[in-house]
């Protein structure tokens, strides 16, 4: 077992992510992990990711408040317990706009080991 207590997490930065607290959770720098790391965003009112994508998929689920999420074919508002899916490759923005901070949990792949 590895437990990582929410207090001692450590911040990272990521390019086209504003007004972001951004802290892993497992995986990473934040401890052993085979297959996927977990980690958590805080998303201040306006805070924002520009619309990118990357060959991992990514799996969003929001714990606090309401996000938006952009995509190239459409947009989608969550709320609380509400989860959404990031193909590989596909385009996303995420928009925090409301007055209240949004906490989001995301989950995505580890870099393959080489052989």
């Amino acid at each position: 077992m590895h437990v990582n207590r929410f207090a001692d997490l450590k911040p990272y930065e990521a390019p086209g992510h504003h007004d972001m607290r951004m802290l892993r959770m497992q995986g990473r720098e934040a401890g052993p992990a085979d297959t996927t790391w977990l980690g958590v965003s805080q998303i201040l009112p306006g805070g924002r990711v520009d619309l990118s994508g990357s060959p991992d998929e990514k799996f969003y689920v929001v714990l606090e408040g309401e996000l938006t999420v952009e995509t190239e074919t459409g947009s989608a508002l969550l709320g609380v317990w509400d989860s959404c899916r990031i193909a590989p490759n596909e385009k996303r923005a995420l928009r925090n706009q409301t007055n209240r901070t949004v906490v989001v949990l995301i989950a995505m792949p580890l870099p393959k080991a080489s052989s």
